[in-house]
This record gives C-alpha cells, sequence and structure tokens, in this order.
C-alpha cells in the first residue's frame, strides 16, 4: 500500500513538473489572464471566486491557474503552481488593472467624470417600466420557444448562453438569463469594445475634429511608409501592420493584455508587414492602437477619460458600462468593455436609428453607413470595428445585419431591414453555439 501511495504521489509530481515544463513560457499569460478576470469578475461584475473559477476560468490552459481574492485590498493574484504570480487591483471608475512586478503601490490613477442619466421614460430612453406592446405579427411562442432554444437544459453545459435579449421596434420582445443572471449582470463584451471604439471615433468625426481618409497619424511614422496608413485603414483592419492574434500562444495580442503597461503602443511599433487597404487582418492592436489616437486629439488625460462617457456612454443612458484601462491609464479600446445585456442592445439601437438617439444625433448617419461597409479584402465579413454579414456568414440572416462580435460568443445583432437588435452574451462560439440557427428562429417567429 506505501509503495503503491509512493508510485502515485510520484505520478503526480512527474505530472505537475510536465505540465509547468510544457506550459512555462505561457504561465506569465496565464496567470495573467486568471487574475485579471478573476479582479473583473468579483469587483465589477460583482460575481463570487467560486463561480468565476466554476464558469469564467474554467478552460484549459487558464484552469491550471490558483486564484486568490484579497476583498479588503480589492485585488486578486493567480499563479500556476506557486509559479509566475500575477496580481490584479481594482481601480473604482476604471476597472481591474493587471501590474507588473516594478508597480508601485502609491500609483495614482485619474478617473473618469460620469454623469449617469436617470429618466422616467420607458426603456430603452430611460429607466421607466416599457409599455405592454403586443405586435400582432409576432408569433410570441414560436420566439419564446427560439430563445429558450438557445440556452443548456438539465445538466448541460455546452451552449453556455447567460443571457439573450430581442428587441423589435424599440421595444424588449424576449429576454432570458441563466440562473445566477439578470437584467442587471454586468458582463465583459470582450472585442465588443472595439465597436464602441470606432464610436467614439465617429463622434469626433461629427464634431470635425477627425477625418477618417487622414494619414500621418503618429510622429513614430512620419518617416518611413507607415505614414501612409489611414484612419479608414486602421478602423477596417487593413493597414498593413504586422501583427498575430492567436490566443493560444505567446502571440502579439496575448504579450500586449497581459505583459504590456500601455497598450496603445503595442503594434505602433509594429514594422508593415502588406501593403494598407490590401492587407485586411484582425487586430486587437489596432484597437488599441485607435485608442491612442483618440487620445491625442485632446490637451488633458481628464478629457479623454471623460469624453468616452460624455459623448457616447452616458450620453444614451449605458450606465452600467465601464471600459477598463491599461497602467498607464488608457482605455483597453479593443477588449475590456462590461455592460448589462439590456445596455449593450442600447449601443445596438444608436446604429440601428443610424446614430440617432431620441432625437439626438450622436453620430452621422454616414458614419453609420460607412460602418456597414465591407472592408477590402474581407470577403465582406468586416466593416469599421463591426462584423458584417454581407458575405452570408449567416445564411439564414439577411445581408444588412452588422453586429458587434466578442470572444466567446458575445454578440449584439443589429438587423436594419427587421427593425431590430438581438443581444446574445455567454462563453461559447459558433463551434457550440450555432448563430445562424439562432438568428433564423428569432427571426421567423416575426412575420
Amino acid at each position: 500500500m506505501k509503495k503503491l501511495l509512493k508510485y502515485s504521489l510520484l505520478l503526480l509530481v512527474l505530472a505537475a513538473i510536465y505540465v509547468v515544463y510544457t506550459n512555462y513560457p505561457r504561465l506569465n499569460i496565464i496567470s495573467g489572464y486568471s487574475a485579471k478576470n478573476m479582479s473583473s469578475s468579483v469587483f465589477l461584475a460583482e460575481r463570487t471566486l467560486e463561480i468565476t473559477d466554476k464558469q469564467d476560468n474554467n478552460f484549459s490552459p487558464i484552469n491550471i491557474a490558483d486564484d486568490k481574492v484579497n476583498i479588503e485590498e480589492k485585488s486578486a493574484t493567480a499563479s500556476v503552481y506557486g509559479f509566475m504570480k500575477r496580481k490584479a487591483i481594482y481601480k473604482e471608475g476604471l476597472g481591474s488593472i493587471l501590474v507588473l512586478d516594478d508597480f508601485k503601490e502609491d500609483t495614482k490613477f485619474l478617473v473618469p467624470n460620469r454623469t449617469k442619466s436617470t429618466s422616467n421614460l420607458p426603456y430603452p430612453y430611460g429607466d421607466g417600466a416599457q409599455k405592454d406592446t403586443v405586435f400582432s405579427n409576432v408569433n410570441y411562442s414560436e420566439l419564446d420557444t427560439a430563445v429558450s432554444n438557445s440556452f443548456d437544459v438539465n445538466d448541460e453545459y455546452i451552449k453556455k448562453t447567460r443571457a439573450v435579449v430581442v428587441i423589435y421596434k424599440d421595444k424588449i420582445i424576449a429576454e432570458k438569463y441563466a440562473e445566477g443572471f439578470d437584467k442587471s449582470s454586468k458582463i465583459l463584451g470582450w472585442s465588443m469594445t472595439k465597436s464602441i471604439t470606432s464610436a467614439v471615433l465617429g463622434i469626433l468625426e461629427k464634431q470635425g475634429k477627425i477625418d477618417v481618409n487622414q494619414t500621418n497619424l503618429f510622429p513614430e511614422w512620419e518617416n518611413d511608409e507607415r505614414s501612409k496608413i489611414s484612419l479608414n485603414n486602421l478602423l477596417q483592419m487593413n493597414s498593413g501592420l504586422e501583427w498575430n492574434e492567436d490566443y493560444n500562444t505567446m502571440s502579439d495580442v496575448t504579450k500586449m493584455l497581459f505583459l504590456a503597461k500601455d497598450m496603445t503602443r503595442t503594434q505602433m511599433k509594429k514594422p508593415l508587414a502588406g501593403e494598407p487597404n490590401n492587407s485586411w487582418n484582425y487586430s486587437s492592436g489596432t484597437s488599441n492602437l485607435v485608442s491612442g489616437y483618440i487620445r491625442n486629439q485632446f490637451k488633458t488625460h481628464q478629457e479623454y477619460l471623460d469624453f468616452w462617457y460624455a459623448e457616447l456612454i452616458d450620453k444614451i443612458g449605458m450606465n452600467s458600462m465601464l471600459i477598463e484601462t491599461d497602467l498607464t491609464g488608457n482605455y483597453v479600446g479593443s477588449s475590456y468593455g462590461w455592460a448589462t445585456p439590456r445596455d449593450w442592445a442600447k449601443f445596438g439601437l444608436l446604429y440601428l436609428h443610424k446614430g440617432n438617439w431620441n432625437g439626438e444625433q450622436i453620430l452621422n448617419e454616414s458614419w453609420v453607413n460607412y460602418t456597414a461597409t465591407p472592408t477590402n479584402g474581407s470577403n465582406g465579413e468586416y466593416g469599421a470595428h463591426f462584423w458584417l454579414n454581407a458575405g452570408g456568414v449567416y445564411p439564414n440572416a439577411p445581408k444588412d445585419v452588422f453586429s458587434c462580435n466578442g470572444y466567446q460568443g458575445q454578440r449584439v445583432f443589429i438587423i436594419p431591414s427587421k427593425n431590430m437588435v438581438i443581444v446574445r452574451m455567454g462563453l461559447s462560439e459558433d463551434s457550440s453555439f450555432n448563430f445562424d440557427a439562432f438568428l433564423k428562429d428569432i427571426l421567423a417567429s416575426i412575420k
């Protein structure tokens, strides 16, 4: 018996050594992801360590990290078998920030000023109850079935849907949440944040402060071929800049999100690997580069921080939204926007209504049209920091569908021809969740 126990312990030790050895180059990323996600989930989304470990961080290789939360300090730490310990701290108004070894605890951060609007108007333009409306052309039984089918049943954990909100003619006609979630739950949009970043640039365009065709965007590029890159190229992911968007390796994107102090500069330092406007390549580095460009349009950092909320987020009543910053205080415009599903839907409605919010033109209609114009080289799948169905990715949905897409299946679908916005939040991609069937079944319920 003792021999068997010895051999078992030896095998466990060898297995641990093997895991550490094979993953060692990535341990910094693994523990960084786990600490950051844990801190945001606990302190921003108000979920527990246990739930976060069981759901959000429960996939390989992130699930080999060991997490701890310090409630008083408002921080989370993670390590892998004691190696590569990483820490994320929560700052009110800024979210959770993954710190580096040289971080000084007494570092002061500027915080955005916010004016969260309150109104007795019914949703989406206020906080009042929605007026009961029954549309004669909606088969509510079919709709409820379609929405229910997008959630797991019994003990399944495949579709991993957390929330679905269906809006038709500005009215919520269906809404469902997984156990533990409700209309007040903040959910990370991941790359849906890119669309928020695009909208902020669109507001600057409406104010006459930028032009999408302008070049010579950064002083660091003025003496080489990168000076020819336009804002349009950046928004359409067609800059030609070198970038590797691979979340399974030590790639440009993982090093940026989990090792960089200033994420706005990661891709700025990259050389051209292709020709602008002829080298479509999806890049989170580009979105943070755009965030840095937006920062350069303001004299002070405080103005930059306030602008996103004052001119967009708070203006359309997305009161739950928070966009997290990096260590230098720049918005992580590629990935770290949190909001309730209803507030994500408000953003979709802004685009459904061609940039108009309850009578106020937030974005030029031409900007919204530009957003949904296919990028050269994307096969009709991408516009200006929005995804498109022009190429028929969803064969059973209208071609005019465009959407905000995020990691693990976050979606805000905008469907102009049907006067609809559909939000789906969860933890699974196309391989486990059939978005085409999801859209088809919901659309079929409206005659």
